[in-house]
């Protein structure tokens, strides 16, 4: 934001000098980038954080150095001279898109007459790098460098039927813009339009065919209320910003609307001569008042670390602007925020103010600040293990978007079968669905490592995922399920992750947790390769699945190499967590180690042979471990397979004798071959 210094002091008086006034601003809170003497008058250039739209203009930078210094702020008054004519005879504003247009104010001043503007006009536009055009539309600056309010001159002969509309733009509608480029818009944009076209974009740009030249007469003044997300959006996606864009994205100060379009008329009428019509042309509901914030003197201290008396305190807010009322003797306070300060919603926000103006200097480095002990809530001592165990396994952690495009990955919907929710407005590019499934943005972050030469790079992601209930469909707006998940993308070997996710639930909910609670069953889902899909399931919900990506989705992607995906409801897992840690003996007796090598049918689950083996086992068995899996048809016969596991046998009393253990493996072989047929080879 520059700042001409002689233009602001026609609102408050500085006995300063300018370098110590920028200097005191930039303590608090705007910083001070540059100063450049044009024509002999201090230009300052200062960065206005986003909160702070009410400093995009020069009376609220005036604002800001009248509570610094204390002196009195000069606002001015317009003072306008009209006819008996009501604009009403004239001009109609209907508006149909109130969701993005909350109110629209509209002045007819006719008789104008076009020229150049006078010389203090333009010094002043163009010491802030503003160049002149005319005194009708230099006027329209000025005002909206002055107070932060953008406006809008049209040429109200060119506006058919006398008649303004707020509307959606139609899809793939085309508009001229003043800068003489045509632009294709949607509907989620706002244009100002008479019976016929679009005049102007909303809060972005006017018009070239209601353009004020050189024949303009009649001048209808626009001052308007934006939403802030939908100029946010059109300006970003037309890549079309403006200084008039740029202050609706910070949101203006709605209850200065009529003000601004008074000042303008004023200055139009100084330096353009004409008649201004009687009255004004308001549509949409005025700003509703804002709710007071209770402010604790207590509260003060405690998070300043300092005694600020609590008369200074409630002074800094009332030169602010805000409404001080309902004073406790015991130090408590009623505060109402001024209309141009949508940032002051809370007690820790007035707080922040009365720390600024006080002076931050004012706090010593030493000054003590309580503290209050707390601890880890479960599920940080939850996720603390996930992200130890997942990066130990040699994953990396990243962060990816919420949305993602439609493609082929975008079919991955594990948890629900219901549509994905689609957003009114894409942050992103081609970014339009929010995702069902983690693995969408774990592929497209491992299409990334892979076009930039990284071939081996292991993805894990926490994150949530947005699931639309089954009875209601995105069309209804129906609130989503946020269910946060871990999702993985690692190597080819399905058990890598399958070992993961095991160690995982072994770390959070104990060593017995998956032998006992867990249910293991295949899945068959299109975007996974045949015969390689694998859900877990707890108490009938599904808790983990894995498996490879399909075909058409390696194809469509163009992974350069097999992967394995996968993902873990860590909400559902939270409430199987057991965080406190168990202590466990030490057995201090040798293990045991047998390999067996079993010849079975092709169709035997691992997970109905371990169980088997394990009871068959008994309790001198801690473990199955799978080994390997091998065919050959030649010598075992069309349908069978060979699985390599091995036995771990252990006693917590004693040292087991290799009579004992021959037995435990004795009694294994007898249940795989009365259950499930199995023959026994030798190991090489």
């Amino acid at each position: 934001m520059l700042v001409s210094w002689e233009w602001l002091s026609d609102y408050v008086d500085i006995a300063i000098g300018h370098e110590e006034m920028a200097t005191r601003w930039a303590l608090t809170g705007l910083n001070h980038e540059s100063t450049e003497i044009i024509d002999g008058v201090p230009v300052i250039d200062l960065e206005i954080t986003s909160n702070r739209g009410d400093c995009l203009g020069h009376i609220g930078i005036a604002r800001e150095a009248s509570v610094l210094l204390n002196t009195e702020l000069r606002y001015p008054a317009p003072k306008l001279k009209q006819s008996e004519e009501p604009v009403s005879k004239f001009l109609t504003i209907e508006n149909q898109f109130e969701a993005a247009c909350p109110r629209y104010i509209g002045r007819l001043i006719r008789g104008v007459k076009i020229g150049p503007s006078p010389d203090w006009l333009k010094k002043r536009l163009e010491s802030i790098g503003v160049k002149s055009i005319n005194n009708v539309v230099d006027v329209t600056n000025y005002v909206m460098f002055e107070c932060g309010q953008p406006l809008h001159a049209f040429d109200f002969a060119k506006i058919h039927g006398g008649k303004i509309i707020i509307r959606p733009a139609r899809e793939k509608e085309s508009f001229e813009a003043i800068d003489h480029r045509s632009y294709q818009l949607d509907s989620q944009m706002v244009v100002i339009a008479d019976e016929d076209r679009a005049v102007a974009l909303g809060g972005v740009m006017g018009g070239v065919d209601s353009e004020v030249g050189t024949d303009t007469v009649d001048v209808l003044v626009e001052a308007a209320e934006f939403v802030p997300l939908a100029i946010r959006r059109a300006a970003r996606k037309l890549k079309l910003h403006s200084p008039s864009s740029y202050r609706y994205e910070r949101r203006i100060d709605s209850a200065q609307l009529d003000w601004a379009s008074q000042r303008c008329c004023e200055l139009i009428l100084a330096t353009a001569g004409g008649t201004l019509l009687s009255g004004s042309v308001d549509t949409g509901a005025r700003t509703p008042a804002k709710p007071s914030i209770k402010l604790r003197q207590t509260k003060v201290s405690s998070v300043l670390g300092i005694e600020v008396p609590w008369e200074r305190s409630l002074n800094i807010l009332m030169r602010l602007g805000c409404e001080v009322s309902n004073l406790q003797l015991d130090g408590e306070a009623l505060v109402v925020a001024p209309s141009y300060r949508s940032d002051l919603t809370r007690e820790i926000d007035l707080i922040e103010e009365i720390a600024r103006i006080h002076g931050y200097e004012q706090i010593p480095e030493d000054a003590p600040v309580p503290l209050v002990s707390s601890a880890k809530r479960p599920k940080d001592m939850m996720m603390q293990t996930v992200r130890t165990v997942a990066c130990a396994a040699g994953f990396h952690e990243t962060l990816t978007a919420s949305l993602i495009s439609k493609s082929a990955v975008s079919s991955i919907s594990p948890w629900t079968s219901s549509e994905p929710l689609s957003t009114m407005v894409p942050l992103l590019e081609g970014a339009s669905q929010l995702r069902r499934s983690l693995v969408p943005s774990l592929i497209a972050a491992r299409l990334h490592n892979q076009s930039q030469s990284n071939r081996n790079t292991w993805l894990f992601e926490t994150a949530g995922v947005y699931l639309a209930t089954t009875n209601a469909s995105p069309e209804k707006n129906a609130r989503p399920t946020e269910q946060f998940n871990l999702g993985m993308i690692g190597p080819a070997e399905l058990r890598t992750v399958a070992g993961l996710l095991e160690e995982i639930l072994d770390r959070v909910c104990g060593p017995d947790f998956l032998a006992t609670r867990i249910t293991k069953q295949p899945v068959s889902w299109d975007y996974l390769a045949a015969n390689s899909g694998m859900s877990w399931l707890v108490d009938g919900q599904m808790l983990a699945w894995f498996g490879k990506p399909s075909r058409s989705i390696v194809d469509g992607t163009k992974l350069d190499a097999s992967n394995t995906v996968g993902e873990l409801n860590l909400d559902l897992l939270q409430t199987y967590a057991r965080l406190v840690p168990q202590l466990q003996p030490i057995v201090p007796f040798p293990t045991i180690e047998r390999d067996l090598n079993l010849i079975v049918d092709e169709s035997l689950q691992w997970q109905s042979l371990s169980s088997s083996i394990q009871k068959a086992a008994g309790s001198l068995c801690i473990n199955v471990v799978f080994l390997e899996i091998y065919r050959d048809p030649a010598k075992d016969g069309q349908g069978k397979k060979r699985i390599l596991l091995s036995l771990h046998l252990r006693s917590s009393t004693q040292t087991l004798t290799g009579e004992q253990a021959d037995e435990v493996v004795q009694n294994v072989l007898n249940a795989c071959k009365e259950q499930f047929q199995a023959e026994l080879l030798p190991v090489a």
